[in-house]
This record gives C-alpha cells, sequence and structure tokens, in this order.
C-alpha cells in the first residue's frame, strides 16, 4: 500500500482545504511530520486513517462521525476527507464526507446532513477515474479486503504508536494477549475453547439430569414399593449410582411379587364363601316375595267385591253413550247453523244502524238500487276534482311570486347599502398590506443580524467559562506533575531496595547438588538471608504500576490543560474583548427589533387574502343586483295570467260542490254512502240464508232422536259423553275386570299356597350375612390389585430406570471426553503442564515470530548488545505462554523487558513494532505496506543512538518504503529534509510541505 494524496477540508483544526503530497515527501525515503502541540499531527493520521475506514483510531471516534468537523470552518463548507493510494497493483481513490449540521436553506435553525462515501479506481487505458461505488459498506468490505486488515491492525502496524509498544513492553501476559488477540484475530481459538466449555457444560447438565431422572425414578419405586426398597446415599453425577439403583429395584420386585401370590390366595377363599352366602340370602329373598304376593291377592279381592256395584252402574251409562252417539252429527249441525244466524242478524242489525233513516224499512233489492245511484253521481265529479287541485296550485304558485319579490327587494337593499362603502374599505386594506411589506423587509434586515450577534455571545460566554477552567485544569496538571514525581521517586527507592538485596533472592532458588546460576558451585555452605526490610518482586512492580499511572494522569491533565486553553483562544478569537453583558444587552435588543418586525409582516398574507376576498365579494354583489332587477320585471306579466285562470276556476267550483265545503268533501260523502249501502244489503241477503238453514236443522235432529230410542233431542244431548268423559269411563272398566283377572291369577298359583303355609322368612338376617362376605371379599380385591399394581409399576419404573441407565451411558462417555478436551484447552488440565490456553499458545507462536522479526533491527539499533526472545515461563501462580525477555550481550543474562531505560525502550519498541508489521503483513496475505508512520519518542534517545536508529529506518528504503516520523526533536529537522509541518493559528492550523 502507498499513499499518493491527501486533500483535508474543514477537518480537525483545519478550518480550510489542506493537501498534502505523499508521493514528493515519500521520494526521499524518511519525512518528518512536526509541528506544536495541539497543532494537528494526529489529525493528518487520523485523516489517512479514517478516508480508509470511515472512522479514527482509538477513543477519538465519538458521535458517529459528528464531532470530526473542524469548530474554525465556515458554516456552509462541507467537512470532506479525500485520500488517493495504490494498492494490490490498483490506484484508488476513496473521498468521505462525515455527517453534519448544516444551516437551513429556508427559514431559520440547522438540519443534519448523511455521511456520504466515494470510491474511483483510475483506468490507465482510458486515462480516466471510474467509480466503484458509493455504499459504506461496499466501500469499508473493499478497503478491508485489499489491505488484509482491521482498523485496528491497520492503527498498529501502519500507524506505529510507539506509546502502546511501551507500554506493550512493560505489561503483563494478560495485557499482551489482549493486543495480540486484536491484531492476529485469534478470536477464534477463544471460540473454541468456549464452545468445548460449553459443550462440557452441556454434557454435564445432561448427565446430572439423566442422574437426577434415575433417582426421581428410584423415589417413585421406594413409594410404590411401600417403603420397603432402600435407596443408595449417591447425588446424582456420583459414579456407581446406577448400579445401585438397579439392585435395589430387582429386590423390590422381588417382594411385590411374593405379596401378590399370598393375596391372590386369600381372594379365592373369600370369593367361595360370599358365594355360598349369595345363593342363601337369594332363597329366603324369593320366600319373602311369595308370602307377600298372597297376602296381597287376598286383600285386592275383598276390595273388589266391595265396588261391584258402582261397575254395573258405569256398564249402564257407557251403553246409553254409545246410542247418544248416532244423534251427535245431527246435534253440531242444529248448533252450527244457530251460531251462523245469530252472527248475521247482528251484522244486519248493525249496517242498518249506520244508514239514514229514509232506509230503514228497504229490502235488500231497495239498497242495492240506492247504492248504484250514489256510485254514478260519484263518477261525474271527476272533473270538478281536477279544476280544485288546479286552483291550489295556482294559489301555491302566486305565493312563491310573492316571496321572490320580497326576497329580491331585500337582495337589492342590501348590495346599495355595501356597494356604497367599497372604495372606503378597498383604501384602508391596500394600507394594511403596504405596511406588512415594510416590516418584512425589516424582519429580513434584522434576521441577518441575528447569527451573528448570537454566536458572538455564545462566544463570549464559554471565554467566561473557560477563563475559570484553564486555572482549574492548570492547577490539576501541576498536582498531577508532583503525584508523578513522588511516585516516580518511590518507584526507584524500591528498585535501589530490591537491588540491594537481591542476593537474598536468588539464594532462595538455591537447591543441594543443583549448580548456582551465578557462580556455578554445587554447593551453598552460607546463602544470603533476607533480612526484615527486604523488597521482593510484587512490591517492585506495585510501586512500578503506581507511578505508571501516576504518569498516564498527568499526561491526561497536561492534555487537557491544552485542550481548556485552545478552547479559550478560540472563544477569545470569535469574542473579543467586549464583555458578555453588553453582548448580550445587544442582542436582546436584535431579538426585540426582530419579533416585533416578524409580528407587523405575520398580517401580510391575510391583508392579501382579505382584499382578495373583498375584490371577490364586490363581484357577486353587483352581479346578485342585476339578475334581481331582471327577475323583478319578468313577474309582472306571469301575475297577471295567474290571475286571469284563478277567476275562471273558481266559478267552475262554485257550480260544482253544491251545498258542500269542496268537491273533495262531497266526493268523500258520496263515497261512504255507496259503501254503508252496499254493507247493508249484502248483510240483509246472509240473514235471509241463515235462517232457512236452521229450521232445516231443527227438523233433522227431531228425527235422529227418534230413531235412537230417545223421547226428545234434550235427552239424547244429556246422554251424549265427550271424549275425556268417555275414555275416563272405558278406563274405569277395563281397570276393574284386569284387577279381577290379576287376582283369581294369582290366588290359583300352587307356589304361593305352598309359600303362604310356611313361617314368616327373616331376609335382614341373610341380607347382613351376604354384607359381611362382601365385604371381606373386597378387601381381599383390593390387597390383590394393590400388589398386582405394585408388581407393574415396579416393572415399568425398572424398564424405564434401565432404558435410562443405557442412553446414558454414550453421553457419559461423551462428556468424559469432551470434559477432558474442555480442561486441555483451557489450561485447567494436569495434561497440560504450562498451563497454557490454546488462544494463547497461537498468540506465543505469533509473539515468538514478532521477537524474532524485531530483534533483527534491536541488534542493529543497540550496537549489537539486545536481543528480544519469547518465555512461555509461568509467572507467579499465572499460566505462562506470553512472556518477552531481552538478553543482554554485555552481561549475558536474560532480563524483563521493563528493567529498560527510556531510549532503550523507545529503540526496543520501535523495533517490536516494525517486526510486528512485518508479521501482520505477511499474515494479511503478504500486502506490501510502502508507507509507514512512527509517533514520538526520539527525543529520548542521544545522538549515537538516534543515528543508528534513522540507520535503520532509512534501510527500510530497500523493501520500496517511506516512512514518516512524528517528532518534536529539533534535531530531527536538520537530519530529516523531507518536512511537514503542521503551523496553528487563530483561524485553525495549515500544513506546510518543504524539502523535496
Amino acid at each position: 500500500m502507498r499513499l499518493h494524496r491527501l486533500d483535508i477540508t474543514a477537518f480537525g483544526p483545519f478550518g480550510g482545504s489542506q493537501s498534502v503530497d505523499f508521493d514528493a515527501l515519500s521520494a526521499a525515503g524518511l519525512f518528518l511530520l512536526h509541528g506544536p502541540t495541539g497543532a494537528g499531527k494526529t489529525s493528518v493520521l487520523d485523516a489517512v486513517c479514517y478516508a480508509l475506514y470511515g472512522a479514527v483510531p482509538g477513543t477519538r471516534q465519538t458521535g458517529q462521525g459528528m464531532t470530526l468537523r473542524s469548530d474554525h470552518a465556515v458554516g456552509n463548507t462541507r467537512t470532506e476527507i479525500r485520500l488517493e493510494l495504490t494498492v494490490a497493483g490498483r490506484r484508488l481513490e476513496i473521498t468521505r464526507q462525515p455527517p453534519w449540521e448544516r444551516p437551513k436553506k429556508r427559514g431559520l435553525g440547522t438540519t443534519l446532513d448523511k455521511a456520504q462515501s466515494w470510491l474511483r479506481e483510475y483506468d490507465a487505458k482510458a486515462a480516466a477515474w471510474k467509480d466503484l461505488s458509493r455504499s459504506h459498506q461496499e466501500i469499508g468490505e473493499e478497503i478491508t479486503q485489499l489491505l488484509g486488515m482491521s482498523r485496528e491492525q491497520f492503527c498498529q502496524v501502519v500507524l506505529l504508536p510507539q506509546g502502546d509498544f511501551a507500554r506493550f513492553l512493560r505489561a503483563d501476559a494478560e495485557a499482551r494477549g489482549r493486543l495480540l488477540g486484536r491484531l492476529f484475530d485469534t478470536h477464534r481459538f477463544a471460540e473454541v475453547e468456549k464452545r468445548l466449555a460449553e459443550r462440557r457444560r452441556a454434557a454435564e447438565a445432561q448427565v446430572r439430569e439423566g442422574d437426577a431422572a434415575l433417582l426421581a425414578d428410584a423415589h417413585r419405586m421406594q413409594q410404590a414399593a411401600s417403603g420397603a426398597m432402600e435407596l443408595p446415599d449417591l447425588a446424582p453425577g456420583e459414579p456407581g449410582l446406577a448400579e445401585a439403583v438397579l439392585g435395589a429395584a430387582a429386590v423390590a420386585r422381588s417382594t411385590a411379587r411374593e405379596q401378590l401370590t399370598v393375596a391372590h390366595c386369600r381372594l379365592t377363599a373369600a370369593e367361595s364363601a360370599q358365594a355360598a352366602t349369595d345363593r342363601a340370602l337369594a332363597d329366603i329373598r324369593e320366600l319373602d316375595r311369595l308370602q307377600r304376593r298372597f297376602t296381597q291377592a287376598q286383600e285386592r279381592a275383598a276390595l273388589l267385591e266391595e265396588r261391584a256395584d258402582g261397575y254395573r252402574q258405569a256398564q249402564t251409562r257407557m251403553e246409553r253413550a254409545r246410542k247418544a252417539e248416532a244423534v251427535a252429527p245431527a246435534l253440531d249441525l242444529r248448533e252450527s247453523a244457530e251460531a251462523d244466524h245469530r252472527r248475521a242478524a247482528s251484522a244486519e242489525a248493525h249496517a242498518r244502524a249506520r244508514l239514514p233513516e229514509t232506509f230503514a224499512g228497504a229490502g235488500a233489492a231497495g239498497l242495492v238500487a240506492a247504492a248504484r245511484r250514489a256510485a254514478e253521481e260519484l263518477g261525474g265529479l271527476e272533473s270538478a276534482r281536477r279544476a280544485e287541485q288546479r286552483l291550489t296550485e295556482l294559489v301555491t304558485e302566486r305565493t312563491d311570486l310573492e316571496r321572490q319579490e320580497r326576497a329580491d327587494e331585500d337582495v337589492l337593499a342590501e348590495a346599495g347599502s355595501w356597494l356604497a362603502g367599497w372604495e372606503e374599505s378597498r383604501t384602508a386594506l391596500q394600507a394594511r398590506i403596504e405596511t406588512a411589506q415594510e416590516a418584512a423587509t425589516r424582519s429580513e434586515q434584522l434576521g441577518a443580524q441575528r447569527e451573528p450577534t448570537r454566536k458572538r455571545l455564545d462566544a463570549a460566554r464559554m471565554r467566561d467559562q473557560l477563563a475559570g477552567d484553564t486555572d482549574t485544569a492548570a492547577d490539576q496538571a501541576r498536582l498531577a506533575r508532583e503525584q508523578s514525581l513522588g511516585a516516580k521517586a518511590h518507584w526507584l527507592d524500591v528498585r535501589e531496595q530490591r537491588l540491594n538485596g537481591i542476593a537474598a533472592e536468588l539464594a532462595a532458588r538455591l537447591e543441594d547438588g543443583v549448580a548456582c546460576a551465578v557462580c556455578g558451585a554445587t554447593d551453598h555452605p552460607a546463602p544470603a538471608r533476607k533480612d526484615a526490610g527486604h523488597v521482593d518482586r510484587e512490591a517492585e512492580e506495585e510501586a512500578l504500576a503506581a507511578y505508571q499511572g501516576a504518569e498516564e494522569r498527568q499526561a491526561e491533565r497536561e492534555r487537557h490543560l491544552g485542550v481548556v486553553r485552545e478552547a479559550l483562544a478560540a472563544a477569545t478569537a470569535e469574542a473579543g474583548d467586549t464583555p458578555t453583558d453588553r453582548l448580550a444587552a445587544e442582542y436582546e435588543e436584535v431579538e426585540r427589533l426582530y419579533e416585533r418586525a416578524r409580528a407587523e409582516a405575520s398580517v401580510l398574507h391575510s391583508a392579501h387574502e382579505e382584499l382578495r376576498r373583498a375584490e371577490a365579494e364586490h363581484e357577486r354583489r353587483t352581479a346578485d343586483r342585476q339578475q334581481a332587477e331582471v327577475r323583478a320585471a319578468s313577474r309582472v306579466g306571469h301575475r297577471e295570467r295567474l290571475d286571469r285562470e284563478k277567476a275562471l276556476l273558481e266559478e267552475e267550483l262554485t257550480q260544482a260542490r253544491g251545498a258542500a265545503d269542496s268537491v273533495a268533501a262531497r266526493a268523500a260523502q258520496l263515497e261512504r254512502q255507496a259503501a254503508l249501502l252496499t254493507e247493508a244489503a249484502d248483510s240483509a241477503r246472509a240473514a235471509e240464508d241463515t235462517a232457512q238453514r236452521l229450521k232445516d236443522a231443527d227438523a233433522r235432529l227431531a228425527d235422529a232422536a227418534f230413531r235412537a230410542g230417545f223421547d226428545t233431542p234434550q235427552a239424547a244431548a244429556t246422554a251424549l259423553l265427550d271424549d275425556a268423559a268417555h275414555r275416563e269411563l272405558q278406563r274405569r272398566l277395563d281397570a276393574w275386570q284386569s284387577e279381577e283377572a290379576a287376582v283369581r291369577a294369582v290366588l290359583a298359583e300352587t307356589d304361593a299356597a305352598a309359600a303362604a303355609r310356611q313361617p314368616a322368612a327373616d331376609v335382614e338376617a341373610a341380607e347382613r350375612a351376604a354384607a359381611a362376605a362382601a365385604r371381606r371379599t373386597r378387601e381381599a380385591a383390593s390387597a390383590r390389585d394393590a400388589a398386582a399394581r405394585r408388581c407393574t409399576e415396579l416393572d415399568r419404573l425398572s424398564e424405564r430406570a434401565t432404558a435410562g441407565v443405557r442412553r446414558l451411558a454414550p453421553l457419559r462417555e461423551e462428556y468424559d471426553r469432551v470434559a477432558r478436551l474442555a480442561g486441555l484447552a483451557a489450561g485447567t488440565s494436569a495434561d497440560n503442564e504450562r498451563k497454557m490456553r490454546l488462544e494463547a499458545y497461537v498468540l506465543a507462536a505469533r509473539l515468538e515470530q514478532v521477537a524474532a522479526a524485531a530483534t533483527v533491527r534491536l541488534h542493529r539499533m543497540s550496537s549489537g548488545r539486545y536481543t528480544l526472545v519469547h518465555s512461555d515461563d509461568r509467572s507467579g501462580r499465572g499460566r505462562s505462554g506470553l512472556g518477552l525477555h531481552v538478553v543482554d550481550a554485555w552481561t549475558g543474562r536474560e532480563r524483563d523487558t521493563s528493567t529498560l531505560s527510556g531510549g532503550e525502550t523507545f529503540f526496543a519498541s520501535l523495533a517490536l513494532a516494525l517486526g510486528l508489521a512485518d508479521v501482520v503483513t505477511d499474515e494479511a496475505g503478504g500486502v506490501r505496506l510502502d508507507t509507514l508512520f512512527i509517533d514520538e519518542g526520539f527525543g529520548s534517545l542521544d545522538d549515537q543512538t538516534l543515528d543508528e536508529v534513522l540507520d535503520v529506518l532509512d534501510s527500510l528504503r530497500e523493501r520500496d518504503r517511506s516512512v514518516g516520523i512524528v517528532s518534536h526533536v529539533a534535531d530531527l529537522r536538520r537530519r530529516i529534509h523531507a518536512q511537514l509541518e503542521v503551523v496553528k493559528g487563530r483561524s485553525g492550523s495549515v500544513l506546510r510541505q518543504r524539502g523535496h
């Protein structure tokens, strides 16, 4: 990967547009990026990272890109990063614009524009750029695939933050593991460990669940065996549980079968005894039934003899009723004819009562003739009806004409009154519109003054607040500096005390017969002893950790102080020296005048609308007045025609209605009279017909009664029975006959007569004996059933327990195998001698490669003195695998990297960073990294070491690389000619490129 050009606009401290020509800077191999603190050196590297990955390194990525915009940028300038580079033989151009809040094009306030990205590729054949994508996701995936590394890897490999690698040298194994895990993506090995642990827990849970189910079945078997089964004293998961449970179940099943045999014998004996008592009870009950049957038959025979007279009277009554049934049809016919005649006579009387007295004595023929005459007269009034209806329509039409005339008069009066004041109203509305337009113009002028005035006021308030924050931050930075110096002094004291007592610490490791690591002797006659104030390695590491923490807090406080001072300078530059109260008063005055002008201008639209409505009303009223005048002229001739037609119709109707109030009333009178006459004629004819039918029915009834043997029709009617009485009398006769036959049959039975001669049967005693035998049989059957259910339940539970044990056997084998693998991968197994986790084992191999690659450059930087080696020894109680030591060729001793001095730590961390870059590059598929950046740390080197470090960096050109050094060291400005300087100012930072 080689960078060609970087364009920055409104990003970080750069308020305007800045460009970096990396081709020119890379021509010399080494180039220097320098500038004062807070100028924006790191922001240049952030811009490269943001162009590639859409995010800046580390914790500086906050607010989804909203904080990347420069505070020095002009309001309408869009933040943009454009990077041109070559990677994998392809020349690409990446343009990214983070989200930003821009001023609205209409109205006040701001609106949020989303982030945008472009990816283009240069086509050498066409000599032009072609678009590839505008999708954030697609561009990110394409760049990650081409570079072969994530953003975290890129920031560690290409942007080489030396502070991080210095901490890496001093860090413990766990911290090194976290960094290497991010760089080499060993997450999959951690996932293997996690997956094995999850499978172990799952298998263990299944085994415990199976054992718990087996114990539950054992408890059920103990309950089914009524406590005769003893359970093993074992918990789920313990060995031997299955065998113990199955053995106890076999004993319980054998005992249950013996109990079942005994219960079956007892049931057989009880059933035999019950059968004998049941037969005796049946014989006693049959004797008692026959005795009671014979006694009841004797009592029923005596009762029949007493009721014999009533039976004979009922037979006589039934014979007369059968004779009267022949007269029944004639009686029904006579009753029906009499009822019809009464209804017809009543209807005739009612109809004649509604007729005039002139028709009281008329017969049916006379009434029919009168009805015909009334209908003929009604037909002659049809023409008069139509005339009367037309007269009503004329009256209604005449009334409508008068109503329209009154309405038009009102319209003319109202229109004349409104049009008289039209000119005055129009003049007033036009004046309102002109006043509102002037207010709108003032509002626009004041609106342009509001935003600058408000920004100055906000800046002044921020200036006042930051003035106090600067003093507080300065005090905190001074206090942190004092604490850091104190912690460093304490650490050096503790380190000196440990070095003074190092002999006792080495002597503690001596063993008889083993050579001393210092002198080589196998005898140790007088080893050194630890005194009361001995300082061990842990105390030194605690003091070092406290010093490092204090140093980090000091750096954080100083960075915070620089940020606050820059913010104060920016706020002062914008607000000036004007007091905040004065700026607030100016802003309030502008705001008051602006609101007043807006309020006056707000009526402009309503005034225009009101004038438009008034003009429309003027046109409408003028048209209404003209239409009303035309309608008034046309109504005069129409009124005269209506009056002439009305006079002719009134003359015709006077002749037609006679004495009635109207033609309709006369027609209704004739219709009612014709209907009454017709109804009376029909009623008279019906009465005459029913009288003749009643006379014929009387004659037929007298003849039928005589032939049936009755003296009069009334006697036949008295003897006749209705259906209910006939059925009741027949039922009584049939019951008496049935009862008599049944009694005679019982008295004739020989077994009943023989039973009556025997002593009375004792049924209660026999029932008590049978009940006792049945109770004994039920108890024996219940005991037999309980024993059978016990055997069945024990067999079922035993089969289920046996099946469960068989199913659990493969699962237990799987659990043993998974648990062994999980312990080995997690470093907790006895087979894992160094207690190394799987991920740590992989990272240890990577760290060994990094140490080998770093040693090549460290050996040259240190003039052949130092070599980095990987150590997999355990530290204390922790796990081994990620130790890092330095071998000092001058002393031949191997020691921890935390013992290096400040300058040694710098070039060791630089060598480690360059070695890590080579390893990660090879891991990423061999992608060439032709452009690297190295952060601060050169100030801790002497001249000779600095020359050696620069020679190493300059040797990177052999691999066609260019290295950018980020540093404040003034001596580097003389040694490195190609430079990119960041110059800060009140309006933002700018870039200056020279020496190329």
